[in-house]
């Protein structure tokens, strides 16, 4: 018998399943901004020597795209996104109506008269 488990990828961290806008983690600035630090001092340092092998900014671009992955999986967990702009439109206003239309139904329920209930 085959292993089922040698074509399989490595498990991910796990997002829960009702993930939300605040949740998405999209901060990539601080790790762009190493890579580009490191990228000018291998710059300043090639000038009084021959340029290294950069580790540093090679796992600084790993990190980043594993940073990058996470949010597109992030994003397609977020609730609506199946929906095309049209879509998300027409469900807005249908949700917008039956709010109108509660509104009305309750302000005309406090105007009603109250009935006394003989005791």
């Amino acid at each position: 018998m085959e292993n089922s488990n040698e074509n399989q990828e490595p498990p991910v961290a796990e997002t829960p399943a009702n993930i939300t806008v605040e949740d998405v983690d999209i901060d990539f600035l601080p790790i762009i901004y190493e890579i580009i630090r490191s990228l000018e001092r291998e710059t300043l340092d090639s000038n009084q020597k021959p340029p290294p092998a950069s580790q540093d900014v090679s796992q600084r671009v790993v990190e980043l795209h594993k940073k990058l992955e996470l949010a597109k999986d992030q994003i397609k967990r977020l609730p609506g996104v199946e929906y095309s702009k049209e879509q998300q439109l027409e469900k807005l206003e249908g949700l917008r109506k039956q709010l109108r239309l509660k509104r009305d139904l309750l302000l005309k329920y406090r105007t009603m008269c109250s009935f006394d209930i003989p005791k």
